[in-house]
């Protein structure tokens, strides 16, 4: 159970390493107007924000990686405060903007979350 809440974890880092990437960078290519259903211009518009966006999940990246590298002391409460943050994150943008948020985001964080809270 160990294994598989670190390795759905190292999954979810993943993911918020993607979605850093696609908002910090990639956000006003085309790749990134046709992955968010925006014109070049909305693009473009929102290019500052998107890449505070990015930044925010740079950090959640890195929160998880933190609980897979430091000690069982420590990893676990991380672990479950990162996950808990991105479930609920996962939540508010699925109200907020678009439902698909709740499965990109959301959901591979909880599952990852309830696996870590049983493997405790």
């Amino acid at each position: 159970m160990v294994l598989a809440s670190q390795l759905l974890t190292l999954a979810v880092a993943a993911l918020h390493v993607y979605f850093m990437v696609l908002e910090m960078f990639l956000w006003t290519t085309p790749y990134g107007a046709k992955t968010f259903g925006r014109s070049q211009a909305q693009q473009e518009s929102s290019k500052t924000l998107a890449q505070n966006q990015g930044l925010y999940n740079g950090f959640l990246a890195a929160g998880l990686v933190w609980s897979l590298v430091a000690s069982d002391v420590v990893a676990y409460p991380v672990r479950a405060f990162f996950l808990g943050c991105i479930v609920v994150a996962g939540a508010y943008g699925a109200i907020t903007v678009s439902k698909k948020i709740l499965f990109a985001q959301g959901l591979p964080a909880l599952l990852a979350l309830i696996v870590t809270l049983l493997a405790r």
